[in-house]
């Protein structure tokens, strides 16, 4: 028997759940306690005994008769309590005699005090009887008094940052973590759903007032009794607690003295459990701060603050300075506005693009001139668009186009609202607003207008065949004829020109241009903020050269730069671009792990993200009913959005998918589709390649050729080994005898020299397919092998049953894998194998990978069996750049 006790959230509901999931071969009976219905008597175990009912009939006549009597099942005189029990008692021996039992009992101080008694004195009654009875309850209950009992604590304190650290996407203020581990003591609960109550702003720097947090009122109502009995310097000096993001004690008890507030103030709120001064300032629970700052009023409030700013070091802590004098200020007053203005760039740097808003936010409201005031307003929605905060930012567009603004700050405005539309839809509205904005730019800001057509292109390559005003042809002559870079250009003016070109003049003419912006990109070190913005156009460059090293690269500094940075709205778009070069590797699992990690950002933050790293999953995977729901889904939610790219993703899938189960007619009617819209780049590319496999199968050998045609002028210019092994696997299609024995052997070459081991397995499977239908058994089987062992340990089933039945063709069976071979890692083991090899503690990999220390301590115990060593020294003897997968991600 157990009594597990805690507080609400601490995990006594999930420790039930373990004991259910690990109650192998025995009956579970469950009751749960309910605050309405604690007034029912033996409701409780009517829960529990309900389904144990048909039983019944075997206990002696009393026992049977007071339960039923219990239950209403029959009428009589009220039954004995102990007659009840004894009753139960039987009931659930009767049970366990077919079969173990275990009963959990959840929230036990709400259970009817009859159910609970009876429970109770069943429990202490259980000698040899096969029955185990869990209880969870928040407080000890004199009915449960006695039984043995474990104690949840909060979580220790690395547990409780790795806890709190998985549900926060961005970076957090270091003091502002330790005040929420401290004031949670470690309750996962708490730890879990706290930042979702919370502001970007109140997250990334504590710079949101407590009082924002939403809370149970009758929770908060309780607390604030309590705030009420104690002396007024005792709530004074909690309010200085309270008002202090960080509770520091030196400045609590600095702004203290200041108010005349003595030091035995403290003493009457530990008393009242409500708040501890020691070495830190520590409520008692979150909810306590709240309360304590939402019962003052505003007049206190401001004072506490202005203190508190007073006594913060101007030298030392600026901006913490800057954020109490804000909220000190009864009306507007420019010289803190700007006080708040400069120190948006050092919060920037701390807190991330969250704490910089805020900063810019609150110094908008404060600004009392009109037009200074639109200003620092449009700034604000800048960095609220940044951080993934859509919604605001419109807000504080709002309040900019009040105005008066001039015509370079009304244009801005107009590319901001583009911009949103472009981040929270992706569909239609945004290039004729981007691609507006830009023409009024130009005579104005000859640079921003370039920076806002690049992001017009964006927008339009997205819309592709739905765009109204502002197709992709339209922005790219508009950009090119706004007039050239400056001297020394930047990130945007290299990839403006090469996309601009590559679109008006096409692949063979921009390829040198498009080169040297990918050598930039990759050799020199832009700010972080030109990182953030235009990493996704490089890594597309990448895609469209063919240039599978520099898409690795790439996409690899995207997501490190946007989760440094905190910059939520672009996250979720370097994880796709990153999970699509793993996917091109055949690793499906790391792929999968970043796409989980997108949608969890695109949810947080409103955004919604093309699905089209999940579209790629699907189809490498080769499960067609799982694929089929959501190519569906996606152009169900594509078109609404006038989002062309992903009708065109959805067509080359299926042609993917197709291929690999190897309905090659299927295939081509969709490949047909798939590029149809050539100005839709990357998908309708990928489905050329397609549709020559497909026309080839089918006898369609000139709509191959043709399609081998276009293709051939994009790899060409290309000229890296995957463009030209793509060429050389797809020509090999078309050709005969020797020719296409020496095509076949050139794309294996140099597709084993890249990265994209999808397509060097593919290779193989067409290779041994032409050995085949040559009557070359021997080679042929070689060559199938080879496919069907690669398609195998990467997942990619179709593809990998395709190469099983041609094999068979040939009179030979697939070679079994087995289950797990010693020494093959999976990629999340190879991930954390890798980082420890480079020096990286457990801590520190959690906090890189968002799992706890001791997942790591899991998974490398399972690598250091794996690869048959003793400890993590010796990884770098077994482990080399290539063991992994995501080494970035």
């Amino acid at each position: 028997m157990l009594v597990v006790r805690g507080e609400p959230g601490v995990g006594k509901s999930a420790l039930l759940q373990y004991v259910v999931e690990g109650a192998s071969g025995c009956r579970v009976a469950h009751a749960a306690g309910v605050q309405s219905e604690m007034e029912l008597a033996f409701a409780g175990l009517h829960q529990l005994c309900g389904p144990m009912l048909d039983r019944v009939e075997r206990l002696p006549g009393p026992q049977r008769d007071a339960l039923g009597t219990a239950f209403g099942l029959s009428g009589g005189a009220a039954p004995d309590r102990f007659l009840v029990g004894l009753a139960v008692l039987g009931l659930l021996a009767e049970v366990a005699a077919e079969q173990p039992l275990v009963c959990v009992v959840d929230d036990a101080q709400w259970m009817d005090r009859a159910s609970r008694h009876a429970l109770a004195f069943v429990a202490r009654r259980l000698v040899a009887e096969s029955v185990a009875i869990v209880f969870a309850a928040r407080e000890p209950d004199e009915d449960l008094a006695g039984l043995p009992g474990l104690v949840v604590e909060g979580l220790a304190d690395g547990d409780a940052r790795a806890l709190l650290g998985s549900v926060i996407q961005g970076p957090l203020d270091e003091r502002v973590r330790d005040r929420i581990v401290a004031e949670t003591r470690g309750n996962p609960l708490a730890l879990l759903e706290l930042p979702r109550g919370l502001s970007p702003a109140e997250l990334a720097g504590g710079f949101g007032l407590p009082g924002a947090l939403p809370v149970s009122g009758q929770i908060e109502e309780s607390f604030r009794r309590r705030l009420a009995t104690l002396p007024a310097d005792t709530r004074r000096l909690l309010l200085v607690a309270a008002a202090d993001p960080v509770g520091e004690p030196a400045l609590v008890w600095r702004a203290a003295e200041r108010l005349g507030i003595e030091a035995a103030a403290a003493a009457p709120a530990a008393a009242a459990g409500l708040c501890e001064f020691g070495a830190g300032v520590r409520f008692r629970h979150p909810l306590v701060r709240s309360a304590v700052y939402r019962a003052a009023s505003p007049e206190d409030r401001q004072d506490v603050h202005r203190t508190l700013a007073e006594v913060t070091d101007r030298e030392v802590d600026p901006d913490r300075r800057a954020w109490h004098r804000a909220h000190a200020t009864r009306g507007p007053d420019e010289d803190v506005a700007a006080e708040l203005e400069r120190s948006a760039g050092s919060e920037h740097a701390r807190g991330g693009l969250a704490a910089a808003a805020a900063f810019l936010e609150r110094a908008a409201r404060l600004t009392p001139d009109p037009a200074r005031r639109a200003q620092r307003a449009l700034h604000a929605a800048q960095a609220k668009h940044q951080a993934g905060a859509p919604d605001a930012a419109l807000e504080l567009l709002a309040t900019a186009q009040a105005g008066p603004l001039d015509e370079l700050s009304d244009a801005r405005v107009e590319l901001l609202r583009g911009q949103i539309a472009f981040t929270s839809s992706r569909g239609g509205e945004a290039p004729p607003l981007l691609l507006k904005a830009a023409k009024r730019l130009e005579p104005l800001d000859l640079g921003l207008a370039r920076e806002t057509y690049l992001d017009a292109m964006g927008a339009a390559m997205s819309c592709g065949r739905l765009a109204g005003s502002g197709g992709l042809l339209e922005v790219a002559e508009a950009a090119r004829a706004a007039g050239g870079a400056p001297q020394s250009a930047r990130a945007s003016d290299l990839l403006l020109d090469g996309l601009a070109l590559l679109i008006t003049e096409g692949s063979a003419v921009a390829a040198p241009l498009l080169k040297r912006v990918l050598s930039a990109f990759r050799s020199e070190r832009f700010s972080r903020e030109e990182e953030i913005r235009w990493l996704s156009f490089a890594g597309r460059i990448a895609v469209d050269l063919w240039d599978d090293e520099s898409w690795h690269v790439l996409a690899c500094r995207y997501v490190h730069v946007a989760r440094d940075a905190g910059a939520l709205a672009q996250l979720p778009l370097a994880l796709g671009l990153c999970a699509g070069i793993h996917l091109h590797a055949g690793d499906l699992a790391a792929a999968a792990s970043l796409i989980e990690e997108a949608e969890a950002v695109t949810e947080a933050t409103g955004s919604q993200l093309p699905p089209y790293a999940p579209l790629l999953l699907a189809a490498w995977q080769g499960r067609e009913a799982e694929a089929s729901e959501l190519f569906e889904a996606t152009v169900d939610e594509a078109m609404p959005r006038g989002e062309g790219v992903g009708l065109t993703a959805v067509e080359w899938a299926r042609a993917l998918l197709y291929n690999g189960l190897g309905r090659h007619e299927d295939a081509f009617g969709a490949a047909e589709q798939a590029t149809a819209h050539l100005e839709e780049r990357r998908f309708s590319t990928w489905g050329l390649v397609e549709l020559i496999e497909a026309a080839a199968r089918t006898g369609r050998g000139e709509r191959a050729a043709e399609a081998l045609r276009r293709v051939s002028e994009m790899t060409r210019a290309g000229g890296t080994d995957w463009a030209l092994g793509i060429e050389a696997r797809s020509r090999a299609l078309l050709s005969e005898g020797n020719a296409a024995d020496e095509l076949y052997r050139e794309a294996i070459a140099r597709l084993a020299r890249t990265r994209v081991r999808v397509e060097l397995a593919r290779a193989h499977l067409l290779y041994g397919e032409w050995l085949h239908r040559e009557n070359r058994r021997v080679a042929a089987r070689e060559q199938l092998h080879a496919a069907h062992e690669m398609f195998a340990a990467m997942g990619i089933e179709a593809f990998a049953a395709r190469a099983a039945r041609e094999l068979l063709a040939t009179g030979e069976l697939a070679r079994r894998r087995p289950v797990e071979t010693r020494g093959e890692l999976t990629a999340r083991e190879a991930q954390i194998g890798l980082l420890a090899r480079d020096g990286l503690s457990n801590p520190e990999i959690g906090a890189r990978l968002l799992i706890s220390p001791r997942t790591v301590e899991y998974h490398l115990g399972k690598v250091f069996a794996k690869l048959d060593i003793p400890s993590r020294h010796h990884l770098d003897r077994v482990l080399s750049d290539e063991s992994g997968a995501a080494e970035a991600a």
